[in-house]
Protein backbone atom coordinates (compact mmCIF):
# COMPACT_ATOMS: atom_id res chain seq x y z
CA UNK A 1 0.00 0.00 0.00
CA UNK A 2 1.46 3.40 -0.97
CA UNK A 3 1.77 6.38 1.36
CA UNK A 4 -1.15 8.09 -0.31
CA UNK A 5 -3.23 4.94 0.25
CA UNK A 6 -2.45 4.88 3.97
CA UNK A 7 -3.21 8.60 4.32
CA UNK A 8 -6.50 8.10 2.50
CA UNK A 9 -7.56 5.31 4.85
CA UNK A 10 -6.56 7.31 7.92
CA UNK A 11 -8.64 10.24 6.70
CA UNK A 12 -11.55 8.20 5.39
CA UNK A 13 -12.16 5.91 8.34
CA UNK A 14 -12.54 8.50 11.14
CA UNK A 15 -14.70 10.66 8.88
CA UNK A 16 -16.86 7.70 7.98
CA UNK A 17 -17.15 6.81 11.66
CA UNK A 18 -18.29 10.33 12.53
CA UNK A 19 -20.77 10.59 9.67
CA UNK A 20 -21.97 7.03 10.31
CA UNK A 21 -22.69 7.89 13.93
CA UNK A 22 -24.48 11.10 12.95
CA UNK A 23 -26.63 9.37 10.35
CA UNK A 24 -27.07 6.21 12.39
CA UNK A 25 -25.31 4.03 9.80
CA UNK A 26 -22.29 1.81 9.36
CA UNK A 27 -21.21 -1.06 7.12
CA UNK A 28 -24.08 -3.30 8.06
CA UNK A 29 -26.74 -0.61 8.55
CA UNK A 30 -28.78 1.58 6.24
CA UNK A 31 -28.52 5.31 5.94
CA UNK A 32 -31.32 6.35 8.25
CA UNK A 33 -31.22 3.45 10.71
CA UNK A 34 -29.81 3.60 14.21
CA UNK A 35 -26.71 1.51 14.69
CA UNK A 36 -26.11 -0.53 17.81
CA UNK A 37 -23.41 -2.97 18.87
CA UNK A 38 -25.54 -6.01 18.24
CA UNK A 39 -27.23 -5.02 14.99
CA UNK A 40 -28.69 -2.32 12.76
CA UNK A 41 -32.09 -0.97 11.85
CA UNK A 42 -32.95 -0.71 8.19
CA UNK A 43 -33.72 2.55 6.46
CA UNK A 44 -37.16 4.07 6.88
CA UNK A 45 -37.35 4.12 3.10
CA UNK A 46 -36.77 0.39 2.48
CA UNK A 47 -38.52 -2.77 3.53
CA UNK A 48 -36.92 -5.30 5.90
CA UNK A 49 -36.85 -7.83 3.05
CA UNK A 50 -34.84 -5.47 0.81
CA UNK A 51 -32.43 -4.67 3.63
CA UNK A 52 -31.91 -8.37 4.43
CA UNK A 53 -31.40 -9.21 0.76
CA UNK A 54 -28.76 -6.50 0.46
CA UNK A 55 -26.93 -7.85 3.51
CA UNK A 56 -26.98 -11.35 2.02
CA UNK A 57 -25.58 -9.99 -1.26
CA UNK A 58 -22.75 -8.24 0.59
CA UNK A 59 -21.74 -11.45 2.38
CA UNK A 60 -22.10 -13.50 -0.81
CA UNK A 61 -19.97 -11.12 -2.88
CA UNK A 62 -17.32 -11.04 -0.16
CA UNK A 63 -17.07 -14.84 -0.29
CA UNK A 64 -17.11 -14.73 -4.08
CA UNK A 65 -14.15 -12.34 -4.15
CA UNK A 66 -12.07 -14.58 -1.89
CA UNK A 67 -13.14 -17.69 -3.82
CA UNK A 68 -12.03 -16.20 -7.13
CA UNK A 69 -8.64 -15.24 -5.70
CA UNK A 70 -8.28 -18.72 -4.20
CA UNK A 71 -9.09 -20.26 -7.59
CA UNK A 72 -6.36 -18.14 -9.20
CA UNK A 73 -3.88 -19.39 -6.58
CA UNK A 74 -4.87 -23.00 -7.27
CA UNK A 75 -4.50 -22.51 -11.03
CA UNK A 76 -1.06 -20.93 -10.64
CA UNK A 77 -0.01 -23.73 -8.30
CA UNK A 78 -1.02 -26.36 -10.86
CA UNK A 79 0.96 -24.45 -13.51
CA UNK A 80 3.97 -24.30 -11.19
CA UNK A 81 3.80 -28.07 -10.54
CA UNK A 82 3.62 -28.82 -14.28
CA UNK A 83 6.58 -26.55 -15.11
CA UNK A 84 8.64 -27.91 -12.21
CA UNK A 85 7.91 -31.49 -13.30
CA UNK A 86 8.93 -30.76 -16.90
CA UNK A 87 12.21 -29.21 -15.79
CA UNK A 88 12.94 -32.03 -13.38
CA UNK A 89 12.38 -34.67 -16.05
CA UNK A 90 14.47 -32.62 -18.49
CA UNK A 91 17.33 -32.48 -16.00
CA UNK A 92 17.32 -36.24 -15.40
CA UNK A 93 17.05 -37.02 -19.11
CA UNK A 94 19.92 -34.74 -20.09
CA UNK A 95 22.50 -35.57 -17.42
CA UNK A 96 24.35 -37.88 -19.82
CA UNK A 97 23.11 -36.34 -23.07
CA UNK A 98 25.46 -33.77 -24.60
CA UNK A 99 23.31 -32.93 -27.65
CA UNK A 100 19.82 -32.67 -26.07
CA UNK A 101 18.24 -32.24 -29.51
CA UNK A 102 14.76 -33.19 -28.35
CA UNK A 103 14.52 -30.31 -25.85
CA UNK A 104 15.93 -27.83 -28.35
CA UNK A 105 12.65 -27.85 -30.29
CA UNK A 106 9.95 -25.64 -28.74
CA UNK A 107 6.28 -26.35 -28.21
CA UNK A 108 4.70 -23.92 -30.69
CA UNK A 109 1.53 -23.29 -28.67
CA UNK A 110 3.35 -22.67 -25.40
CA UNK A 111 5.97 -20.61 -27.22
CA UNK A 112 3.21 -18.35 -28.52
CA UNK A 113 1.78 -17.99 -25.01
CA UNK A 114 5.20 -16.99 -23.67
CA UNK A 115 5.80 -14.56 -26.53
CA UNK A 116 2.45 -12.77 -26.45
CA UNK A 117 1.38 -13.12 -22.81
CA UNK A 118 3.87 -14.33 -20.18
CA UNK A 119 6.99 -12.44 -21.35
CA UNK A 120 5.27 -9.55 -23.11
CA UNK A 121 5.24 -6.03 -21.66
CA UNK A 122 1.87 -4.32 -21.61
CA UNK A 123 2.43 -2.36 -24.81
CA UNK A 124 5.69 -2.45 -26.78
CA UNK A 125 8.99 -2.84 -24.91
CA UNK A 126 8.89 -0.97 -21.63
CA UNK A 127 8.38 -2.98 -18.43
CA UNK A 128 11.12 -2.86 -15.82
CA UNK A 129 11.52 0.90 -15.86
CA UNK A 130 9.58 3.29 -13.70
CA UNK A 131 7.28 5.84 -15.29
CA UNK A 132 8.05 9.44 -14.37
CA UNK A 133 6.10 12.61 -15.03
CA UNK A 134 8.45 15.27 -13.75
CA UNK A 135 8.77 14.65 -10.02
CA UNK A 136 5.88 12.19 -9.96
CA UNK A 137 6.61 8.45 -9.88
CA UNK A 138 3.77 6.29 -11.17
CA UNK A 139 5.31 2.88 -10.54
CA UNK A 140 6.39 0.11 -12.92
CA UNK A 141 4.47 -1.04 -15.97
CA UNK A 142 3.04 -4.56 -15.42
CA UNK A 143 3.55 -7.31 -17.97
CA UNK A 144 0.68 -8.31 -20.23
CA UNK A 145 -0.20 -11.31 -18.05
CA UNK A 146 -0.04 -9.21 -14.88
CA UNK A 147 -2.19 -6.56 -16.57
CA UNK A 148 -4.77 -9.18 -17.57
CA UNK A 149 -5.00 -10.33 -13.95
CA UNK A 150 -5.22 -6.76 -12.65
CA UNK A 151 -7.89 -5.80 -15.18
CA UNK A 152 -9.86 -8.86 -14.08
CA UNK A 153 -9.56 -8.00 -10.40
CA UNK A 154 -10.48 -4.36 -10.97
CA UNK A 155 -13.40 -5.29 -13.23
CA UNK A 156 -14.66 -7.84 -10.71
CA UNK A 157 -14.58 -5.29 -7.90
CA UNK A 158 -16.34 -2.64 -10.00
CA UNK A 159 -19.12 -5.05 -10.95
CA UNK A 160 -19.55 -6.42 -7.43
CA UNK A 161 -19.63 -2.91 -5.99
CA UNK A 162 -22.71 -1.92 -7.97
CA UNK A 163 -24.43 -5.17 -8.97
CA UNK A 164 -27.94 -5.70 -7.62
CA UNK A 165 -28.39 -2.18 -6.27
CA UNK A 166 -31.76 -0.64 -7.18
CA UNK A 167 -30.47 2.56 -8.77
CA UNK A 168 -33.87 3.53 -10.15
CA UNK A 169 -35.58 3.13 -6.81
CA UNK A 170 -35.23 5.11 -3.60
CA UNK A 171 -32.05 7.25 -3.75
CA UNK A 172 -31.34 6.99 -0.01
CA UNK A 173 -31.66 3.20 -0.01
CA UNK A 174 -29.38 2.91 -3.07
CA UNK A 175 -26.69 5.01 -1.42
CA UNK A 176 -27.03 2.93 1.75
CA UNK A 177 -26.50 -0.27 -0.22
CA UNK A 178 -23.55 1.22 -2.10
CA UNK A 179 -21.96 2.32 1.16
CA UNK A 180 -22.35 -1.10 2.77
CA UNK A 181 -21.21 -2.98 -0.34
CA UNK A 182 -18.06 -0.95 -0.99
CA UNK A 183 -17.18 -0.91 2.71
CA UNK A 184 -17.44 -4.70 2.93
CA UNK A 185 -15.40 -5.29 -0.25
CA UNK A 186 -12.78 -2.80 0.91
CA UNK A 187 -12.23 -4.83 4.08
CA UNK A 188 -12.20 -8.12 2.17
CA UNK A 189 -9.56 -6.83 -0.27
CA UNK A 190 -7.32 -5.98 2.68
CA UNK A 191 -6.73 -9.74 3.12
CA UNK A 192 -4.77 -10.20 -0.16
CA UNK A 193 -3.30 -6.73 0.35
CA UNK A 194 -1.66 -7.79 3.63
CA UNK A 195 -0.66 -11.25 2.37
CA UNK A 196 1.18 -9.78 -0.62
CA UNK A 197 2.97 -7.17 1.46
CA UNK A 198 4.86 -9.65 3.65
CA UNK A 199 8.44 -10.71 3.09
CA UNK A 200 7.42 -14.13 4.41
CA UNK A 201 4.45 -14.39 2.05
CA UNK A 202 3.88 -18.18 1.76
CA UNK A 203 2.63 -17.78 -1.81
CA UNK A 204 6.14 -16.78 -2.97
CA UNK A 205 7.46 -20.28 -2.43
CA UNK A 206 4.19 -22.05 -3.18
CA UNK A 207 3.71 -20.43 -6.59
CA UNK A 208 7.35 -19.62 -7.40
CA UNK A 209 6.44 -15.98 -8.01
CA UNK A 210 8.84 -13.23 -7.00
CA UNK A 211 8.29 -10.75 -4.18
CA UNK A 212 8.69 -8.06 -6.85
CA UNK A 213 5.58 -9.31 -8.68
CA UNK A 214 3.58 -9.60 -5.47
CA UNK A 215 4.69 -6.09 -4.52
CA UNK A 216 3.33 -4.75 -7.82
CA UNK A 217 -0.04 -6.47 -7.30
CA UNK A 218 -0.01 -5.35 -3.64
CA UNK A 219 0.07 -1.73 -4.76
CA UNK A 220 -2.90 -2.22 -7.05
CA UNK A 221 -4.91 -3.90 -4.31
CA UNK A 222 -4.03 -0.91 -2.13
CA UNK A 223 -5.52 1.39 -4.75
CA UNK A 224 -8.65 -0.75 -4.95
CA UNK A 225 -9.03 -0.68 -1.15
CA UNK A 226 -8.67 3.10 -1.08
CA UNK A 227 -11.09 3.68 -3.96
CA UNK A 228 -13.71 1.45 -2.36
CA UNK A 229 -13.19 3.20 0.98
CA UNK A 230 -13.60 6.50 -0.85
CA UNK A 231 -16.82 5.30 -2.49
CA UNK A 232 -18.00 4.11 0.92
CA UNK A 233 -17.36 7.57 2.36
CA UNK A 234 -18.81 9.49 -0.59
CA UNK A 235 -22.01 7.50 -0.15
CA UNK A 236 -22.29 9.47 3.13
CA UNK A 237 -21.81 12.65 1.07
CA UNK A 238 -18.35 13.28 2.49
CA UNK A 239 -15.84 14.65 0.04
CA UNK A 240 -12.17 14.09 0.91
CA UNK A 241 -9.02 14.77 -1.03
CA UNK A 242 -6.09 12.33 -1.25
CA UNK A 243 -3.06 14.34 -0.10
CA UNK A 244 -0.53 11.50 -0.39
CA UNK A 245 2.51 12.10 -2.56
CA UNK A 246 4.81 9.48 -4.12
CA UNK A 247 7.66 12.01 -4.10
CA UNK A 248 8.04 11.53 -0.34
CA UNK A 249 8.28 7.76 -0.77
CA UNK A 250 11.23 8.06 -3.14
CA UNK A 251 13.05 10.90 -1.43
CA UNK A 252 12.71 9.69 2.15
CA UNK A 253 12.43 5.91 1.92
CA UNK A 254 13.23 5.14 5.57
CA UNK A 255 10.78 7.76 6.83
CA UNK A 256 8.12 6.49 4.47
CA UNK A 257 8.62 2.88 5.53
CA UNK A 258 8.14 3.48 9.25
CA UNK A 259 5.35 5.99 8.74
CA UNK A 260 3.73 3.42 6.46
CA UNK A 261 3.73 0.78 9.23
CA UNK A 262 2.52 3.21 11.90
CA UNK A 263 -0.37 4.41 9.76
CA UNK A 264 -1.38 0.84 8.96
CA UNK A 265 -1.78 0.17 12.69
CA UNK A 266 -3.77 3.38 13.19
CA UNK A 267 -6.00 2.67 10.18
CA UNK A 268 -6.77 -0.88 11.28
CA UNK A 269 -7.54 0.31 14.81
CA UNK A 270 -10.06 2.85 13.51
CA UNK A 271 -11.59 0.24 11.23
CA UNK A 272 -11.95 -2.21 14.12
CA UNK A 273 -13.89 0.36 16.14
CA UNK A 274 -15.96 1.31 13.12
CA UNK A 275 -16.96 -2.32 12.48
CA UNK A 276 -17.68 -3.15 16.12
CA UNK A 277 -20.39 -5.83 16.22
CA UNK A 278 -20.79 -6.05 12.42
CA UNK A 279 -20.10 -9.12 10.28
CA UNK A 280 -17.33 -7.51 8.10
CA UNK A 281 -15.27 -7.34 11.29
CA UNK A 282 -14.41 -11.03 10.85
CA UNK A 283 -12.60 -10.21 7.61
CA UNK A 284 -10.64 -7.50 9.37
CA UNK A 285 -9.75 -10.04 12.07
CA UNK A 286 -8.21 -12.23 9.34
CA UNK A 287 -6.21 -9.21 8.14
CA UNK A 288 -4.93 -8.54 11.66
CA UNK A 289 -3.98 -12.20 12.25
CA UNK A 290 -2.09 -12.38 8.95
CA UNK A 291 -0.25 -9.11 9.57
CA UNK A 292 0.71 -10.00 13.16
CA UNK A 293 1.77 -13.52 12.14
CA UNK A 294 4.05 -12.23 9.36
CA UNK A 295 5.62 -9.57 11.59
CA UNK A 296 6.09 -12.05 14.44
CA UNK A 297 7.75 -14.53 12.09
CA UNK A 298 10.20 -11.88 10.95
CA UNK A 299 11.08 -10.92 14.52
CA UNK A 300 11.58 -14.54 15.59
CA UNK A 301 13.79 -15.30 12.59
CA UNK A 302 15.79 -12.12 13.18
CA UNK A 303 16.45 -13.10 16.79
CA UNK A 304 17.26 -16.72 15.91
CA UNK A 305 19.73 -15.82 13.16
CA UNK A 306 21.56 -13.06 14.99
CA UNK A 307 21.37 -13.41 18.79
CA UNK A 308 23.81 -15.57 20.72
CA UNK A 309 27.09 -17.24 19.69
CA UNK A 310 28.80 -13.88 19.61
CA UNK A 311 26.12 -12.28 17.48
CA UNK A 312 26.32 -11.37 13.80
CA UNK A 313 29.22 -9.25 12.54
CA UNK A 314 29.72 -7.46 9.24
CA UNK A 315 33.11 -6.62 7.77
CA UNK A 316 33.02 -3.53 5.53
CA UNK A 317 35.68 -3.30 2.82
CA UNK A 318 36.06 -0.25 0.58
CA UNK A 319 36.14 -1.03 -3.16
CA UNK A 320 36.84 1.04 -6.28
CA UNK A 321 33.90 2.43 -8.20
CA UNK A 322 31.92 3.80 -5.24
CA UNK A 323 31.17 0.43 -3.70
CA UNK A 324 31.99 -1.64 -0.66
CA UNK A 325 32.00 -5.34 0.07
CA UNK A 326 29.95 -6.44 3.11
CA UNK A 327 30.89 -9.86 4.51
CA UNK A 328 28.42 -11.16 7.07
CA UNK A 329 29.45 -13.72 9.71
CA UNK A 330 26.17 -14.94 11.10
CA UNK A 331 25.46 -16.36 14.52
CA UNK A 332 23.26 -19.07 12.97
CA UNK A 333 23.72 -19.17 9.20
CA UNK A 334 21.36 -20.71 6.70
CA UNK A 335 22.18 -22.94 3.73
CA UNK A 336 23.26 -20.74 0.87
CA UNK A 337 21.52 -21.04 -2.53
CA UNK A 338 21.96 -19.02 -5.73
CA UNK A 339 19.53 -16.13 -6.07
CA UNK A 340 19.04 -15.47 -2.37
CA UNK A 341 18.96 -12.04 -0.78
CA UNK A 342 18.77 -10.77 2.78
CA UNK A 343 17.68 -7.61 4.57
CA UNK A 344 20.57 -5.98 6.37
CA UNK A 345 20.44 -3.76 9.45
CA UNK A 346 23.62 -2.12 10.77
CA UNK A 347 22.75 -0.17 13.94
CA UNK A 348 25.84 2.06 13.78
CA UNK A 349 24.79 3.17 10.27
CA UNK A 350 21.00 3.13 10.48
CA UNK A 351 19.35 1.74 13.62
CA UNK A 352 15.83 1.38 12.23
CA UNK A 353 16.60 0.76 8.57
CA UNK A 354 16.54 -2.62 6.85
CA UNK A 355 17.64 -2.89 3.22
CA UNK A 356 17.69 -5.82 0.76
CA UNK A 357 20.92 -6.93 -0.96
CA UNK A 358 21.72 -9.95 -3.12
CA UNK A 359 24.04 -12.53 -1.59
CA UNK A 360 26.92 -12.86 -4.02
CA UNK A 361 29.16 -15.40 -2.30
CA UNK A 362 29.35 -17.84 0.58
CA UNK A 363 32.38 -19.44 2.19
CA UNK A 364 33.11 -21.31 5.36
CA UNK A 365 35.17 -19.30 7.80
CA UNK A 366 38.89 -19.61 7.14
CA UNK A 367 40.73 -22.08 9.35
CA UNK A 368 44.30 -23.26 9.69
CA UNK A 369 45.07 -26.76 8.49
CA UNK A 370 46.99 -28.33 11.40
CA UNK A 371 48.88 -30.76 9.17
CA UNK A 372 49.81 -28.52 6.26
CA UNK A 373 50.06 -25.26 8.16
CA UNK A 374 48.21 -22.93 5.77
CA UNK A 375 44.88 -21.13 5.77
CA UNK A 376 42.22 -22.97 3.81
CA UNK A 377 38.59 -22.37 2.88
CA UNK A 378 35.75 -24.60 1.80
CA UNK A 379 34.00 -23.18 -1.27
CA UNK A 380 31.41 -25.93 -1.53
CA UNK A 381 28.17 -24.00 -1.97
CA UNK A 382 25.99 -26.90 -0.86
CA UNK A 383 27.67 -27.40 2.51
CA UNK A 384 25.39 -26.59 5.47
CA UNK A 385 28.14 -25.06 7.61
CA UNK A 386 28.41 -21.67 5.91
CA UNK A 387 29.50 -18.92 8.26
CA UNK A 388 30.29 -15.99 5.95
CA UNK A 389 28.10 -14.52 3.23
CA UNK A 390 29.17 -11.56 1.12
CA UNK A 391 27.47 -8.90 -0.94
CA UNK A 392 28.42 -5.80 -2.89
CA UNK A 393 26.75 -2.50 -1.95
CA UNK A 394 26.86 0.30 -4.53
CA UNK A 395 27.02 3.82 -3.18
CA UNK A 396 23.71 5.64 -3.60
CA UNK A 397 21.73 7.87 -1.23
CA UNK A 398 20.66 7.30 2.36
CA UNK A 399 21.80 4.04 3.96
CA UNK A 400 24.27 3.04 1.24
CA UNK A 401 25.90 6.49 1.33
CA UNK A 402 26.39 6.25 5.11
CA UNK A 403 27.70 2.70 4.78
CA UNK A 404 30.25 3.77 2.17
CA UNK A 405 31.38 6.72 4.28
CA UNK A 406 31.88 4.48 7.31
CA UNK A 407 34.14 2.17 5.31
CA UNK A 408 35.92 5.15 3.75
CA UNK A 409 36.76 6.68 7.13
CA UNK A 410 38.12 3.41 8.51
CA UNK A 411 41.86 2.58 8.54
CA UNK A 412 42.82 0.84 5.28
CA UNK A 413 39.18 1.10 4.19
CA UNK A 414 38.16 -1.87 6.30
CA UNK A 415 36.17 -2.17 9.54
CA UNK A 416 33.96 -4.61 11.44
CA UNK A 417 30.56 -3.65 12.85
CA UNK A 418 27.64 -5.32 14.59
CA UNK A 419 24.88 -6.23 12.16
CA UNK A 420 21.55 -8.02 11.82
CA UNK A 421 20.50 -9.98 8.75
CA UNK A 422 16.99 -11.19 7.97
CA UNK A 423 16.41 -14.00 5.51
CA UNK A 424 16.86 -15.96 3.43
CA UNK A 425 14.54 -14.65 0.74
CA UNK A 426 14.53 -15.54 -2.95
CA UNK A 427 16.47 -18.49 -4.28
CA UNK A 428 13.53 -19.57 -6.47
CA UNK A 429 15.32 -19.92 -9.79
CA UNK A 430 16.99 -23.22 -10.65
CA UNK A 431 18.88 -23.39 -13.96
CA UNK A 432 19.99 -27.04 -13.84
CA UNK A 433 17.55 -28.25 -16.54
CA UNK A 434 18.83 -25.95 -19.31
CA UNK A 435 21.45 -27.24 -21.72
CA UNK A 436 22.43 -23.63 -22.54
CA UNK A 437 22.33 -20.77 -20.06
CA UNK A 438 22.92 -17.10 -20.92
CA UNK A 439 23.41 -14.85 -17.90
CA UNK A 440 23.18 -11.07 -18.34
CA UNK A 441 24.23 -8.66 -15.59
CA UNK A 442 24.32 -4.89 -15.49
CA UNK A 443 26.60 -3.18 -12.95
CA UNK A 444 26.03 -4.37 -9.40
CA UNK A 445 23.44 -6.83 -10.75
CA UNK A 446 26.40 -9.21 -11.08
CA UNK A 447 25.99 -10.03 -7.39
CA UNK A 448 22.79 -11.90 -8.16
CA UNK A 449 24.33 -13.78 -11.09
CA UNK A 450 27.73 -14.90 -9.74
CA UNK A 451 26.26 -17.69 -7.55
CA UNK A 452 24.47 -19.17 -10.57
CA UNK A 453 27.70 -19.27 -12.56
CA UNK A 454 29.47 -20.99 -9.68
CA UNK A 455 26.62 -23.45 -9.18
CA UNK A 456 26.45 -24.45 -12.85
CA UNK A 457 30.21 -24.89 -13.25
CA UNK A 458 30.32 -27.04 -10.11
CA UNK A 459 27.29 -29.04 -11.26
CA UNK A 460 28.84 -29.65 -14.68
CA UNK A 461 32.05 -30.95 -13.11
CA UNK A 462 30.02 -33.22 -10.80
CA UNK A 463 27.64 -34.40 -13.52
CA UNK A 464 24.54 -33.21 -11.65
CA UNK A 465 23.16 -30.66 -14.16
CA UNK A 466 21.99 -30.78 -17.77
CA UNK A 467 23.90 -27.58 -18.57
CA UNK A 468 26.64 -27.78 -21.23
CA UNK A 469 27.13 -24.11 -22.14
CA UNK A 470 27.19 -21.07 -19.81
CA UNK A 471 27.73 -17.57 -21.18
CA UNK A 472 28.09 -14.66 -18.74
CA UNK A 473 27.64 -11.15 -20.19
CA UNK A 474 28.47 -8.38 -17.73
CA UNK A 475 27.97 -4.70 -18.64
CA UNK A 476 30.01 -2.26 -16.55
CA UNK A 477 30.93 1.42 -16.82
CA UNK A 478 34.60 1.13 -15.89
CA UNK A 479 37.22 -1.65 -15.66
CA UNK A 480 37.68 -0.81 -11.98
CA UNK A 481 34.29 -2.40 -11.34
CA UNK A 482 35.96 -5.74 -12.01
CA UNK A 483 37.50 -5.44 -8.55
CA UNK A 484 34.06 -5.94 -7.00
CA UNK A 485 34.11 -9.67 -7.72
CA UNK A 486 37.76 -10.36 -8.59
CA UNK A 487 38.44 -12.85 -5.73
CA UNK A 488 35.24 -14.75 -6.48
CA UNK A 489 35.84 -14.90 -10.23
CA UNK A 490 39.40 -16.09 -9.57
CA UNK A 491 37.91 -19.01 -7.65
CA UNK A 492 35.43 -19.77 -10.44
CA UNK A 493 38.08 -19.61 -13.17
CA UNK A 494 40.17 -22.14 -11.24
CA UNK A 495 37.28 -24.63 -10.89
CA UNK A 496 37.49 -28.06 -12.47
CA UNK A 497 36.30 -28.24 -16.13
CA UNK A 498 35.51 -24.53 -16.15
CA UNK A 499 36.99 -24.03 -19.65
CA UNK A 500 34.66 -26.70 -21.06
CA UNK A 501 31.48 -24.90 -20.09
CA UNK A 502 31.99 -21.20 -19.22
CA UNK A 503 32.61 -18.18 -21.43
CA UNK A 504 32.66 -14.62 -20.11
CA UNK A 505 32.10 -11.44 -22.12
CA UNK A 506 32.70 -8.06 -20.46
CA UNK A 507 31.35 -4.86 -21.99
CA UNK A 508 32.83 -1.56 -20.72
CA UNK A 509 30.58 1.36 -21.63
CA UNK A 510 32.85 4.21 -20.43
CA UNK A 511 36.51 3.20 -20.78
CA UNK A 512 39.04 5.95 -20.12
CA UNK A 513 41.27 4.66 -22.90
CA UNK A 514 41.49 1.78 -25.34
CA UNK A 515 44.42 0.37 -23.35
CA UNK A 516 41.98 -0.65 -20.63
CA UNK A 517 40.20 -2.99 -23.04
CA UNK A 518 42.07 -6.27 -23.34
CA UNK A 519 40.92 -9.90 -23.33
CA UNK A 520 42.81 -12.16 -20.87
CA UNK A 521 41.97 -15.36 -22.79
CA UNK A 522 39.71 -16.89 -25.41
CA UNK A 523 37.11 -17.71 -22.77
CA UNK A 524 37.26 -14.31 -21.02
CA UNK A 525 36.83 -11.43 -23.48
CA UNK A 526 36.45 -7.68 -23.04
CA UNK A 527 34.76 -5.24 -25.44
CA UNK A 528 34.15 -1.47 -25.46
CA UNK A 529 30.61 -0.07 -25.57
CA UNK A 530 27.23 -1.65 -24.98
CA UNK A 531 26.38 -5.17 -26.12
CA UNK A 532 24.01 -5.90 -28.96
CA UNK A 533 21.74 -8.14 -26.93
CA UNK A 534 19.73 -9.41 -29.87
CA UNK A 535 22.87 -10.44 -31.78
CA UNK A 536 24.37 -12.22 -28.78
CA UNK A 537 21.23 -14.24 -28.14
CA UNK A 538 20.90 -15.05 -31.83
CA UNK A 539 24.47 -16.37 -32.00
CA UNK A 540 23.92 -18.62 -28.99
CA UNK A 541 20.51 -19.83 -30.10
CA UNK A 542 21.97 -21.03 -33.41
CA UNK A 543 24.35 -23.31 -31.50
CA UNK A 544 22.31 -23.96 -28.39
CA UNK A 545 22.36 -27.30 -26.63
CA UNK A 546 18.95 -28.40 -25.39
CA UNK A 547 16.58 -25.85 -23.90
CA UNK A 548 18.00 -22.37 -23.29
CA UNK A 549 17.48 -20.26 -20.19
CA UNK A 550 18.23 -16.52 -20.42
CA UNK A 551 18.59 -14.77 -17.06
CA UNK A 552 19.00 -11.02 -16.54
CA UNK A 553 19.63 -8.79 -13.54
CA UNK A 554 20.48 -5.18 -14.26
CA UNK A 555 19.02 -1.88 -15.38
CA UNK A 556 15.49 -1.64 -16.69
CA UNK A 557 16.77 -0.95 -20.20
CA UNK A 558 18.96 -4.06 -20.24
CA UNK A 559 16.11 -6.21 -18.92
CA UNK A 560 13.73 -4.88 -21.56
CA UNK A 561 16.27 -5.54 -24.36
CA UNK A 562 16.80 -9.14 -23.19
CA UNK A 563 13.05 -9.68 -22.83
CA UNK A 564 12.39 -8.41 -26.37
CA UNK A 565 15.15 -10.60 -27.86
CA UNK A 566 13.82 -13.72 -26.11
CA UNK A 567 10.24 -13.00 -27.19
CA UNK A 568 11.27 -12.74 -30.84
CA UNK A 569 12.60 -16.30 -30.77
CA UNK A 570 9.59 -17.99 -29.22
CA UNK A 571 8.35 -20.69 -31.56
CA UNK A 572 11.79 -20.93 -33.21
CA UNK A 573 13.83 -22.14 -30.26
CA UNK A 574 12.93 -23.44 -26.80
CA UNK A 575 14.00 -20.39 -24.76
CA UNK A 576 12.85 -19.27 -21.31
CA UNK A 577 13.20 -15.74 -19.92
CA UNK A 578 14.19 -15.32 -16.26
CA UNK A 579 14.27 -11.83 -14.75
CA UNK A 580 15.43 -10.68 -11.33
CA UNK A 581 14.54 -7.20 -10.13
CA UNK A 582 13.59 -5.41 -6.95
CA UNK A 583 11.07 -2.58 -6.79
CA UNK A 584 9.28 -0.88 -3.92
Amino acid sequence: MSLRSIWSLVLLVPATLVVGDESGGSHGSSSNGESSKGGNKQSNHESPDVHAAAAVDNARFARYTLSVLAAVVVALFVYRVVIHSVRYIRTLTCLNNDTQEYFKTPNLAFGSVKQHLLYAPLLRRRHNREIHFGWFHLGYVPTRFQSLFLFGVIGMNVVLSVYGIEWHGNRTAALSHLRNRTGTLSIVNMIPLVVMAGRNNPLIGLLNISFDSFNLVHRWFGRIVVLQALAHTLAHVVKLHDNGNAILRHALYETFLHLHIALVVVSVAFLWMHLDGLYPQKYLLVVIILWVAERSTRVLLLVYRNVGRGGTKAELELLPGDACRVSIKMARPWTFKPGQHGFITIPSVGLWTSHPFSLAWSDSESHVDSEKGFVATQPDILAPSKLCMSMIVRRRDGFTEKLFQKAERSPLGRTTVTALIEGPYGGRQVLHSYGTVMIFAGGVGITHQVPFVRDLVAGYANGTVATRRVILIWVIQSPEHLEWIRPWMTTILAMDKRRDILRIQLFVTRPRSTKEIHSPSATVQMFPGKPNVDTLIEMESENQVGAMGVSVCGTGGLSDDVRAAVRRRQGVRNIDFLEESFTW
